[in-house]
């Protein structure tokens, strides 16, 4: 019924819409590479329905890359696996251990909050999820969880990669949508920080209730004491989280600067610890390559796709077709969330965010939703499908890194959904969770 309406109001029907869509799914299916699924589907949508010509489609794969912001990507990135090669990542986990050794359950807070400091560098989920499960998941199995609790606790942590700024996620939907990605930073600030708490606080709760991890209170001069013990072995290491957030919530760095000087702070720490060597570099190179790969090729074959359907009128269908079924604007804003969980099971954020955005803005203009609150909206909930069961992306990540059955890792991410889904509902009803940190224009 639904996707009849929307046939129904594009200028172009029948096949021109239904059989690229069919296409894009079917290569999908089979195990094509995302970027190749979404070209493929480009191409037939212009060859079948010539709303466009198909010879713009190199100048419309040139103009989706050449922007400036992308440029923060492979900084960011970079930076993430020199942090890892470097060790430097063992130095949060080292703090966090010491901000949370008082309380039961503190090395699985300590993890959730190393998640959320390798986030504040890499951008990336599943870079954070590696990351910190090979540090972490042994230790807490020795601390006493169970092992399938242990891998849904650091895939839920490492969600925050997409969440907490700066992030690969924030800077795409920026991108594709007209949004300053330092903007966007600063909107997600909070709500990044409220999922992290959303986490920490389902550690304790379930930690409460088993008795997984012990521990006792400590004196408040020996714990300070113990937080200064780990900050003298390893200050360092938060410089570059500190001059990344400094330098974009300050405005003295866009994006793509902070990310080249983080690089250049984490190699040169690499060199003074003598962890980083010249012979490293081309690994690290290769490393992170492979990832920008990934994500650049999507978003140039994002456009063309966005072209044709924004001529076939395939955007404005959709909204016809949902506000025919219902106005209600609570309604829709569910609506909207369930869409992007779902999508946020089955693939990457890139992806999501280069097919869905386009689609679903519309929708969140029509209800009086402003575009910074949808898009933080839109990225919280997709960072909630990586670990929505069966089919979270994270869930898959760390089963292949500890060989952990994927169904009995998803049963125990099920309190983590929960109360991430309370945040979502929570940015998505109340706007000044996403624009309290922002100018006024916002509010």
């Amino acid at each position: 019924m639904l996707w009849n309406q929307i046939q129904q109001e594009a200028t172009v029907i029948g096949w021109d819409f239904y059989g690229p869509v069919l296409i894009f799914v079917a290569l999908i299916a089979l195990g094509v590479p995302v970027w190749a699924s979404i070209g493929a589907g480009a191409v037939s949508m212009l060859l079948i329905s010539q709303v466009l010509p198909l010879s713009l489609l190199g100048e419309s794969l040139f103009d989706g890359i050449d922007h400036f912001a992308l440029t923060a990507v492979p900084l960011f990135i970079l930076t993430g696996d020199v942090l890892v090669r470097t060790k430097l990542s063992r130095k949060f986990l080292d703090v966090a251990e010491a901000l949370t050794c008082w309380a039961r359950g503190g090395f699985g807070s300590a993890t959730v909050l190393v998640c959320g400091m390798f986030s504040a560098i890499s951008g990336s989920d599943a870079a954070g999820a590696a990351a910190v499960g090979r540090m972490t998941i042994d230790r807490l199995v020795e601390s006493g969880y169970p092992r399938p609790y242990a891998c849904a606790l650091v895939a839920a942590g490492a969600c925050t990669g997409i969440l907490i700024p700066p992030s690969i996620a924030y800077i795409v939907i920026g991108l594709v949508l007209g949004i300053s990605a330092s903007t966007l930073f600063q909107a997600a600030l909070i709500p990044g920080i409220l999922i992290l708490i959303s986490i920490l606080v389902t550690n304790i709760v379930v930690n409460r209730r088993h008795a997984y991890e012990g521990g006792g209170l400590i004196s408040f001069r020996d714990w300070l004491a113990n937080v200064g013990r780990a900050l003298a072995r390893g200050w360092y290491a938060f410089l570059v989280p500190g001059v990344i957030f400094w330098g974009i919530f300050s405005g003295r760095l866009t994006p793509t600067e902070a990310g080249a000087t983080a690089v250049m702070i984490t190699i040169l720490l690499g060199f003074i610890l003598g962890t980083l060597k010249l012979s490293d570099f081309p690994a690290m190179m290769v490393s992170s390559a492979k990832v920008n790969g990934i994500i650049l090729p999507i978003v140039a074959m994002s456009l063309p796709l966005a072209q044709a359907m924004a001529a076939m009128g395939v955007p404005q269908g959709f909204v016809f077709a949902v506000t025919s079924i219902t106005d209600n604007p609570y309604i829709l804003i569910l609506l909207m969330i369930a869409i992007l969980i779902a999508a946020g099971c089955v693939m990457e954020t890139t992806p999501n965010i280069v097919i869905l955005a386009p689609l679903l803005k519309p929708l969140a203009d029509q209800i009086g939703m402003n575009e910074i609150q949808f898009s933080i909206m839109m990225i919280t909930a997709l960072g909630v499908g990586f670990i929505t069961p069966p089919l979270g992306l994270n869930l898959f990540v760390v089963s292949g890194l500890t060989g952990e059955s994927i169904l009995k890792i998803a049963a125990r991410a099920v309190p983590f959904v929960f109360f991430m889904l309370l945040v979502v509902l929570l940015i998505a009803y109340v706007p000044v969770v996403s624009t309290i940190l922002l100018p006024d224009i916002y509010k």
